[in-house]
């Protein structure tokens, strides 16, 4: 009998970000549930997609409204729940699509940008949550570009994907439990976090990719 998928020991299906999560039991027994009744990988990116863009319309009409600040957390964790079960539900079934990498990368740079769009419209600064989406895309263009070089993907932070849409959440949270008073600015200092620390994250994964190419011609 094969390993459940994404069960600690089992193969991790090469070059992944490495998500703790991926090794709890429930998500080991939904990608297994997910495997044996032939579930495409590439359709769970979509679906993942779709929750991202109902994340944003959501955030972009949420204030004012608790239930609209908690749908769009959920939202934005199925996102992250079908990005996780993707590669899982890949691996059990042991099936490589051809245009597979394209799903694996597309979806998630316009899940990213509708995200934080929305973020930008519930702030009030929509130049804001194009800017926050611009230096996220930025981070992953850097990681993609290291790994068409031959490198291992650089997942490191401190504002990678996981780290924006645990702020996101965080924030959607708080806007729907605190008093509006104490709310109105939230997502505009939440998306000045994800620009300044997605910038950071940028530069850092440019120089440690930087650094490997250099030792390579040693």
């Amino acid at each position: 009998m094969n390993d459940p998928v994404g069960a600690p020991g089992s193969t991790p299906g090469g070059d992944r970000r490495p998500i703790a999560a991926r090794h709890l039991r429930p998500t080991i027994l939904l990608a297994d549930w997910l495997v044996r009744r032939g579930a495409s990988a590439n359709a769970i990116s979509v679906a993942g997609m779709i929750c991202a863009l109902l994340a944003g319309w959501t955030l972009a009409v949420a204030p004012g409204s608790s239930a609209l600040w908690l749908a769009a957390a959920v939202l934005i964790q199925l996102r992250l729940l079908a990005n996780m079960l993707d590669g899982m539900v890949a691996v059990g079934r042991g099936v490589a699509s051809a245009v597979g990498e394209l799903y694996n990368e597309v979806p998630d740079r316009i899940s990213d940008t509708a995200v934080l769009i929305g973020v930008g419209f519930a702030a009030g600064q929509t130049w804001l949550g194009w800017a926050a989406a611009l230096a996220a895309m930025a981070t992953a263009y850097i990681r993609a570009l290291g790994k068409s070089m031959n490198q291992p993907s650089d997942f490191r932070g401190p504002m990678a994907k996981p780290h924006r849409m645990a702020l996101l959440t965080a924030l959607c949270v708080w806007c729907a439990l605190a008093p509006t008073a104490w709310t109105q600015r939230a997502p505009e200092f939440a998306l000045y976090i994800i620009l300044t620390l997605s910038a950071v994250t940028a530069g850092r994964r440019l120089l440690r990719l930087a650094s490997a190419l250099q030792s390579d011609k040693k």
